[in-house]
């Protein structure tokens, strides 16, 4: 395990529901694919819709004023090192997860809390650093990694798309968090719908050019 590079994972919510699944995620919660913005298409989506991640290519670099915020008000945020280069989808969904644990009861024997106990009081960076050799992390990303057609990527140079997370704060903001930045960035105030926000930001990305139409959308949402 001491050259595990975290190998990229497939936007497949099936795939991420059984990832989290077996770190503790509750059986009432779970991941579904967006499979466009139409409202029609939006009444498919199981509710309530609690965070919104998003797979994209980045066609532009980011100004400054995209880049966050460290002093953002947020429960929970990590970085995103050169190590954990690839594990970007499991970053999303700790940030998903961990910022709605008002609605979320974890397991408490089982990893997601184990994890959050082991860094709820350090920084950033820190828990990033944790990650990377937090081994029941580590076994649990290597099996599901090649799962789908994440096992078709092969190196780092394969990888063009990334994984961020939206959440709505405790101030009613639409947060993005991407660990790759320099903390969370505030998209919106007074949110009160987090799939809908963050369909509007990335439509506006889009129009931009900011990112290409090659992208998914999966939300975190209560299941029947």
């Amino acid at each position: 395990m001491a050259d595990f590079h975290w190998p990229p994972l497939e936007s497949n919510p099936e795939i991420f529901e059984q990832y989290m699944s077996g770190l503790g995620l509750p059986e009432n919660w779970g991941f579904s694919e967006l499979y466009g913005f139409d409202e029609a298409l939006l009444g498919f989506v199981p509710q309530p819709v609690i965070a919104v991640i998003v797979n994209y290519e980045r066609l532009k670099s980011q100004d400054e004023k995209s880049r966050g915020s460290p002093d953002t008000e947020i429960n929970y945020y990590m970085k995103q090192t050169g190590t954990l280069d690839n594990a970007c989808g499991v970053i999303a969904c700790i940030h998903s997860i961990y910022n709605n644990l008002g609605l979320i009861a974890l397991d408490k024997k089982k990893t997601l809390h184990k994890f959050l106990k082991a860094v709820e009081q350090k920084t950033p960076e820190e828990r990033a650093t944790i990650l990377e050799g937090f081994t029941e992390f580590r076994e649990q990303h290597k099996a599901f990694a090649s799962k789908g057609q994440s096992n078709l990527v092969r190196t780092h140079d394969d990888v063009k798309h990334h994984y961020v997370a939206f959440v709505i704060n405790d101030k009613g903001q639409l947060v993005e968090l991407d660990g790759t930045k320099q903390g969370p960035l505030v998209i919106s105030e007074n949110c009160t719908d987090v799939l809908r926000g963050s369909i509007a930001e990335i439509q506006k990305r889009l129009a931009d050019g900011m990112i290409s139409e090659s992208l998914s959308v999966m939300t975190l949402n209560a299941k029947d």
